[in-house]
């Protein structure tokens, strides 16, 4: 899996599309910090862009993809919307039409229910919504983010299978049953905040310590434990070299011991959690 960039995405009515392994988060950045950044990341190499509609950056990822000159089938890009679209088809269709607008992009690759919000318990039902998108040309792909095992569950129950699930993850707070529960729904796992934030994660001597040993940095050899395990990462940064780095991950592998001393720092086997993550049964927007 040394060089593999890409993972296909499968679901309820979707056929096999190609997702880049490595992505760009673009969340705080709006505006022209944004702009500069996803044009500075696709001049990179990048080739998959996230936003959503509750990052107010939509617009910017947009202008980027367009104006980057490279053609846009082979960006990928991927949004989301907000609790007050979850409801039918109509519904979840003018929440897609509105994101496409902002963006001035005629579809997206991947649109997600950004969180299950179920104190509405209406997620179920935007789930089948979207899923009944795919085909309209409006977008290639669906899925769901910060769902946890019992959301999907439900998802699973209504005869669905979203082609993505992405949650908070990075090494000391790795959420395996999430990931376990995507796995065996035959979900893909993506990754935000893939190397932590304000947690000291790249200090930690056994993140260091590697990365001394390979010659990589510390945040490579985070992401190169993400996409060896099989999931998609979505590092930010608006920093060329730093978005250069991150990218570079395809040309070396960590062995079995690195990855076992990487998967030891989880705390949230034990109940711990990352102050970062929020959860999906209280927060959602």
């Amino acid at each position: 899996m040394t060089s593999q960039r890409y993972a296909l995405l499968e679901g309820t009515n979707v056929d096999d599309v190609p997702i880049p392994m490595i992505g760009l988060g673009t969340w705080p950045m709006t505006g022209a910090e944004c702009d500069r950044a996803v044009a500075s990341a696709l001049e990179a190499g990048y080739r998959h862009v996230d936003t959503a509609e509750n990052y107010a950056n939509e617009d910017a990822v947009g202008r980027a993809v367009t104006g980057s000159g490279i053609p846009r089938q082979d960006v990928f890009v991927t949004s989301k919307f907000n609790r007050r679209w979850h409801g039918g088809p109509d519904v979840v269709r003018a929440a897609l039409e509105a994101g496409l607008e902002r963006a001035g992009l005629e579809y997206f690759d991947l649109f997600l229910v950004h969180w299950p919000n179920p104190d509405q318990d209406r997620y179920v039902q935007a789930c089948e919504s979207l899923a009944s998108l795919v085909g309209s040309g409006l977008i290639r792909s669906w899925g769901v983010s910060n769902f946890a095992p019992s959301h999907l569950q439900a998802v699973l129950d209504a005869g669905l299978v979203p082609a993505v699930n992405q949650v908070y993850c990075e090494p000391e707070d790795a959420q395996r049953p999430v990931q376990e529960a995507n796995t065996a729904a035959g979900v893909l796992t993506a990754a935000y905040t893939p190397i932590g934030r304000g947690s000291g994660l790249l200090r930690n001597p056994v993140i260091t310590g590697i990365a001394a040993r390979l010659g990589r940095t510390p945040a490579q050899v985070v992401l190169r434990w993400h996409v060896q395990q099989g999931r998609i990462a979505i590092p930010k940064s608006a920093d060329p070299q730093r978005q250069r780095e991150n990218l570079d991950v395809f040309s070396f592998a960590l062995g079995a011991e690195d990855q076992a001393a990487i998967d030891a720092l989880d705390v949230s086997e034990s109940g711990g959690r990352s102050a970062n993550r929020a959860d999906p049964e209280e927060f959602g927007h």
